[in-house]
């Protein structure tokens, strides 16, 4: 069945012939080049272009390997690109097999590949298309190459909706696998439990992990191991270095400096495993440092790093959440309001500040709100806040939207990530 992913689509079709490289990144089997060669493929075609004003060139495909070499590739680009009066799509997956291995012992010099691609630029007839990862060339790295011609698409794995489009059932159990495995493209076609878990498990280890070590040379992969178990238990929790240094020690009896740990939280985020949410004081307009929040970037990965323990649903709602409203193109921080009183000082946490652009919206995630008290404690914080932006608190239990008199928004989970409408 095919996936249709709209958003992503069209943050394709608002940059078409922007004069930049598109570049798609995201953690690896998130859907990238199935995004690129299959869906935008598939859009250009019904938009009324050519086929041969497609070049589609796969460099992992081993009978295009001759194409690796970029001056063979700028070559049989110019060769499929003949006339300067018609426009041209260029689609090059795996950028990083146009880089030879002498490139990488010298990080400080520029890459052949990306001054091929941005003298390609200068053809404004050609609009190009890139992704690229690898253990030694990931993502984020292309954008850096590119140096202000690079214009990214971050692509992140399953929405709940998009998921819920190959799933064959009702909206709960959908939930319920979703919670559990994420939304790799792969994971729904497989049709066990067991196929399921044992595919997330080997990916972590033997891709994900593995390219980490791999690409920054890491020896003592255990301590990094460690590292992704304790943020695995504890999605969503403030912490830092320090605090991962203690967990250390009073868990593993190990002494890893805080430096090491914070090269290996950034070397999970440079791999797209882990995101970070920023703490932003509302009031004071500034950020506050650290600690700081971190979330998976596919809640299936986290839950198979743990052996599908510790599944708090609670919490991976929180995390499904954070990546909706990424997933809807904000950037999203965790609030704290400061409230004063003559005698003290009060702190209060919004789960999720959500900005695009102009467009503001204060998030609760609560699992559940049964009673008055539950009710006054999710939305003191939201209260506190004194601007005209929305305010949302969203409930996993089945309920009809509604305003309370303070202007706030209780929805339903399901109607939340189904209905993008509601922000």
């Amino acid at each position: 069945m095919k996936i249709k992913r709209p958003r992503y689509i069209e943050s394709l079709k608002n940059r078409m012939g922007n004069g930049l490289v598109k570049v798609i990144t995201g953690i690896r089997r998130s859907g990238k080049s199935y995004l690129l060669f299959e869906l935008f493929y598939g859009y250009l075609l019904e938009a009324g272009v050519e086929r041969d004003s497609i070049i589609s060139i796969a460099l992992d495909d081993e009978k295009l390997s001759e194409l690796r070499d970029p001056s063979r590739l700028l070559e049989f680009i110019q060769q499929k690109t003949p006339d300067p009066s018609q426009k041209y799509y260029l689609f090059l997956d795996e950028i990083q097999y146009a880089i030879s291995e002498d490139e990488l012992k010298h990080p400080n010099k520029p890459l052949r590949i990306y001054g091929a691609l941005n003298g390609l630029l200068r053809n404004h007839n050609i609009d190009i298309y890139v992704t690229g990862s690898n253990s030694r060339f990931l993502s984020t790295d292309v954008m850096t190459e590119f140096r202000g011609r690079g214009d990214e698409i971050h692509v992140l794995p399953f929405s709940f909706s998009e998921y819920m489009q190959a799933f064959d059932g009702d909206i709960y159990h959908g939930w319920a696998e979703y919670v559990t495995y994420g939304g790799l493209p792969l994971v729904p076609l497989l049709k066990t439990d067991e196929q399921k878990s044992t595919y997330l498990k080997s990916l972590f280890k033997e891709t994900y992990i593995k390219d980490i070590i791999d690409r920054n040379k890491i020896r003592k992969s255990a301590e990094l191991d460690d590292l992704v178990n304790i943020l695995a238990s504890s999605i969503g929790s403030l912490t830092n270095p320090h605090k991962l240094s203690s967990s250390f020690k009073s868990i593993y009896h190990s002494d890893v400096s805080e430096q090491t740990i914070a090269n290996y939280i950034s070397y999970l985020e440079d791999a797209f495993i882990l995101c970070r949410a920023n703490r932003y004081n509302v009031k004071g307009r500034k950020y506050i440092g650290t600690p700081n929040k971190f979330y998976f970037e596919d809640v299936g990965l986290r839950n198979a790093r743990l052996n599908f323990r510790q599944m708090e649903e609670n919490h991976i709602m929180e995390n499904v959440v954070f990546n909706e409203l990424r997933y809807r193109g904000f950037n999203v921080d965790v609030g704290v309001v400061e409230k004063r009183s003559v005698t003290e000082r009060t702190y209060y946490e919004i789960d999720f500040v959500a900005n695009k652009g102009s467009q503001r919206y204060y998030i609760q995630s609560a699992f559940e709100m049964s009673d008055a008290e539950k009710r006054e404690q999710e939305t003191k914080s939201l209260e506190s806040v004194s601007d005209g932006f929305k305010k949302i608190i969203v409930v996993k239990d089945v309920v009809k939207p509604y305003y309370d008199e303070k202007g706030i928004l209780t929805i339903g989970l399901f109607d939340f990530l189904m209905d993008s409408s509601w922000m």
